[in-house]
């Protein structure tokens, strides 16, 4: 099956949980808002068969569900500090409906009402919601401030999902919602851009240079990184956890275990890192995923001799968003290779499908990425394998660099 996340944030901007777009291997048409009997099946039944946290962690996974598969007790398989019930809009609203919701609540479970546009006052199931969904598309926040303003005086969780800017969130945020879907934390406010990461920047310069010239020195990057004690108090941590019962002596030492693709990968991370101190921590997280994504897509398909420059292009995708700049602009004195500049700041070059099968995929665009899939030698199983394994290793490398 395929299966993506969408991050929930709340006011903080960290994570309160997961939306998670579906669709099973053997239906042929994108993922469309409306609740499929065999998708919702198969991802429940997975989620339960796998594990709920390969996917979510510990944060709480919001699911789509029609009248049908509330009857069928299925999100009784996920436990209720998990799992937000989302009812869809196209519900038609029962006594049996009402019964059901009822039954979930009384278990713990928090009931969502998505894509909400009906009259508030007059809507049944409105007693029964922890959490109203509003389409900032769909319903723009001028014409809904009546119904946000009920809600909550009612004690009711408001979420503004297609949140898509910078401005729209601090306009919903202002208004009173408490949790915000859509992409805008991925997009730099180049309003409220700021120089004072380019000290950060500058610092990883020498490390990015060296690792680029045709013989890198390894004394060069050891005295580089010995000057600064936090690069090599994370470099000692990243070693003694593949070291095993190995004593590493130096930082020299280190380097040479890890070897230069490794560590250019690993300075990466490191720099992105601190350059998004003051970012949401899931900027991070996308990046990560991105990285190991667009290499396992790179290595499984047809593009196997360039995956460092794949794995490069999906670990440096979200630095416009770190440094509010455009991205020409953001990886400007970054020693990158061509084919990495060019998708990431024209979608261009040989690189451009697998960034455009990574965009698809994380939107639920499920059609378009298998299209663009197949074109890169990447079977349907393979992306969804591919992709669950991406989060996993972010997980672990997540937990490893802020720790």
């Amino acid at each position: 099956m395929f299966i993506a996340r969408q991050p929930i944030f709340n006011r903080m901007l960290e994570v309160y949980g997961y939306e998670l777009l579906f669709r099973s291997e053997h239906d042929s048409k994108a993922y469309d808002g409306t609740s499929d009997v065999q998708s919702t099946a198969t991802i429940i039944s997975g989620l339960f068969e796998s594990g709920i946290e390969e996917y979510v962690e510990d944060k709480r996974a919001f699911v789509n569900f029609d009248a049908t598969f509330l009857n069928m007790d299925l999100a009784e398989l996920i436990e209720p500090s998990c799992l937000i019930v989302e009812v869809l809009e196209t519900v038609i609203v029962d006594q049996n409906l009402i019964e059901q919701l009822e039954n979930l609540k009384s278990k713990g479970y928090k009931i969502a009402l998505d894509d909400f546009s009906e009259s508030y006052n007059d809507y049944p199931l409105i007693p029964l919601a922890d959490i109203i969904k509003f389409d900032m598309l769909s319903s723009p926040l001028d014409r809904i401030r009546s119904d946000v303003k009920q809600a909550l005086n009612q004690g009711k969780i408001i979420l503004a999902e297609k949140v898509e800017t910078e401005a729209e969130f601090k306009m919903a945020k202002e208004m009173g919602f408490h949790l915000f879907q859509g992409y805008f934390f991925s997009k730099p406010d180049i309003i409220g851009k700021s120089g004072d990461k380019t000290t950060t920047k500058i610092q990883y310069f020498r490390l990015m240079t060296e690792l680029k010239k045709i013989e890198p020195s390894y004394q060069i990057l050891a005295e580089i990184i010995e000057k600064d004690i936090k690069l090599a108090y994370r470099l000692m941590r990243v070693i003694s956890t593949r070291a095993g019962n190995d004593l590493v002596y130096s930082i020299k030492r280190a380097l040479t275990y890890m070897g230069l693709k490794e560590i250019e990968r690993w300075i990466s991370i490191m720099m992105l890192r601190d350059l998004s101190e003051h970012k949401p921590q899931e900027l991070m997280r996308l990046a990560l995923v991105r990285t190991k994504f667009s290499e396992l897509i790179a290595t499984n398909g047809h593009m196997r001799k360039i995956k460092h420059e794949a794995s490069m292009m999906g670990l440096f995708s979200t630095i416009d968003a770190m440094l509010d700049q455009s991205m020409s602009e953001a990886l400007e004195g970054i020693s990158l290779p061509k084919s990495v500049f060019d998708a990431l700041t024209m979608n261009q070059g040989v690189l451009a499908p697998v960034y455009n099968v990574i965009h698809n995929y994380e939107r639920g665009d499920w059609s378009s990425a298998e299209l663009l899939g197949q074109h890169l030698g990447i079977t349907e199983g393979e992306l969804s394998m591919n992709y669950r394994d991406s989060l996993i290793w972010a997980r672990d490398i997540v937990a490893m660099i802020y720790e």
